[in-house]
């Protein structure tokens, strides 16, 4: 699929840009955002599209970084839309699974059982979030901008675990130094 027109885009950031500075900050972008359900987009996974896309370090992005933030969002809400099985606006953990496996991840059950429960936790965490019963089961459905966050943050790690996997067998050795350090280097 093709961007919008480039006129038509220029229109939308300066909506999105409400102070006129000629930048949009992450508090702008999220209220342009919706995750199709009235909600606003998570704020973590604001900053973190704005992260990858602020080329120059001044926590915004400009016009040109826009048109990539805009080609990016739009190719996630595809691959999201096709992973919707159920056309419900989110996907459940075996939806997930088949999205993680079908961008190469091999990652255990256990490991989803672990995403899950984080997402759990920072759902609960949000200040917004209602609060589920005593003993009411997480709903365990995720959002766009819940996939998002997700596949950043994997790609992130992974492209991280990378630099000092050597062999490419899956496996690392690493200072607990050197893990500090990558871990406080990375946009997420």
């Amino acid at each position: 699929m093709s961007l919008p027109d480039r006129n038509y885009l220029m229109q939308l950031f300066r909506k999105v840009d409400r102070d006129g500075s000629g930048s949009i900050n992450a508090h702008e972008l999220q209220a342009a955002l919706s995750n199709g359900t009235w909600t606003p987009f998570n704020p973590e996974t604001v900053r973190m599209m704005i992260g990858m896309f602020d080329r120059d370090n001044s926590a915004t992005i400009d016009f040109e970084e826009f048109l990539s933030l805009w080609k990016y969002i739009d190719d996630w809400q595809r691959c999201f839309k096709s992973f919707d099985r159920d056309n419900s606006g989110s996907i459940d953990r075996n939806e997930l699974k088949l999205a993680l496996t079908a961008f190469g991840y091999r990652l255990s059950d256990q490991f989803f059982n672990t995403l899950m429960g984080y997402l759990q936790f920072k759902a609960n965490s949000a200040s917004n979030a209602p609060k589920p019963g005593v003993g009411q089961p997480f709903e365990s459905k995720i959002l766009f901008d819940d996939f998002i966050f997700i596949c950043i943050k994997i790609q992130t790690l992974t492209n991280a675990f990378r630099q000092f996997d050597y062999q490419q067998n899956g496996v690392i050795t690493i200072k607990y130094e050197d893990f500090l350090s990558l871990v406080f280097s990375l946009k997420i």
